[in-house]
């Protein structure tokens, strides 16, 4: 998204394959990008490697930091990215459970310094979690929400630090049960994804789960909805099975994902583009008023 929106891009990875990787991914999205109504072509003009960290980033205004998911490597990169970059560079981590608190600890200033982390396929899904530490100064956070809106995407500044963030907890919360229906034999995972699909998944892209309620709730909103159904929410919440993650649901999930998907990764990635470009289309032009149409 960077390059197609005209920025010059440094990319550090100390893993050599890197060189090859980032063009090949580039061709692989450039139909998505170009559907989107961004350039696509000639994006490696503006992308140059550099396995020098401190070179790197010396003349940057962002860095957006995509190392592993563990504290003390974060800690480590901040320490080694902030004594060479400029001092009003934004710094953003693409991290999806580790605050920016903890990954500045050690940081002396950790002003610039805040969670931006993206949802996966980041070219397609709006959303950026805009996350600030407990040392991030507002106009950081302002800077990462005007930043990112450039981009096209939807930033949304999350109020309070904790783990996970949001949108993957609610994924995560999803998910457990996805496996435990799974693992009682409920459904299978292809018919799991078919039930998904065709309801909540339609229903939440249009409205999410709180204004859905509250018209499922009629004319007295979410008052009507919980004198309806909240009984029968409550012993949902006291009486929750957790589903047991062991080894034979992981075996019976690889099995049946495998059946239903296997061998077909780069088909079903285009699927999936194609479908997210038709919903976020249809979105768009449900949401405009007819005097903007």
């Amino acid at each position: 998204m960077f390059l197609a929106h005209g920025m010059r891009v440094v990319v550090h990875d100390p893993r050599p394959e890197v060189v090859d990787d980032v063009p090949a991914a580039l061709a692989e999205i450039a139909p998505t990008l170009s559907a989107l109504g961004l350039p696509s072509g000639d994006l490696a003009t503006g992308l140059s490697f550099e396995p020098d960290l401190g070179r790197a980033v010396a003349d940057a205004y962002v860095v957006q930091e995509n190392g592993p998911e563990r504290v003390d490597v974060k800690q480590q990169l901040w320490a080694q990215v902030t004594a060479s970059a400029p001092p009003d560079a934004l710094l953003l981590s693409s991290s999806s459970a580790i605050t920016a608190t903890r990954q500045g600890m050690e940081l002396t200033d950790a002003g610039r310094l805040l969670v931006g982390h993206p949802f996966n396929p980041p070219h397609l899904i709006p959303l950026v979690e805009v996350v600030p530490g407990e040392r991030t100064h507002p106009d950081a956070v302002a800077d990462a929400v005007a930043f990112y809106t450039a981009l096209a995407k939807s930033p949304q500044v999350v109020r309070r630090e904790v783990r996970g963030f949001v949108a993957n907890r609610l994924q995560r919360a999803l998910f457990a049960e996805c496996l435990l229906l799974v693992q009682q034999g409920v459904v299978t995972v292809e018919e799991l994804d078919d039930i998904v699909t065709s309801s909540v998944g339609l229903r939440w892209a249009a409205d999410g789960p709180f204004r859905s309620f509250h018209l499922g709730g009629g004319a007295d909103g979410f008052r009507g909805y919980f004198r309806q159904f909240g009984p029968g929410l409550r012993w949902a919440i006291e009486n929750e099975e957790r589903v047991d993650l062991d080894g034979d649901l992981e075996d019976l999930v690889v099995a049946q994902s495998e059946a239903a998907y296997g061998g077909r990764r780069g088909e079903l990635e285009a699927e999936r583009d194609r479908k997210q470009l038709a919903i976020l289309r249809a979105l768009a032009t449900a949401t405009t008023s007819p005097e903007e149409s």
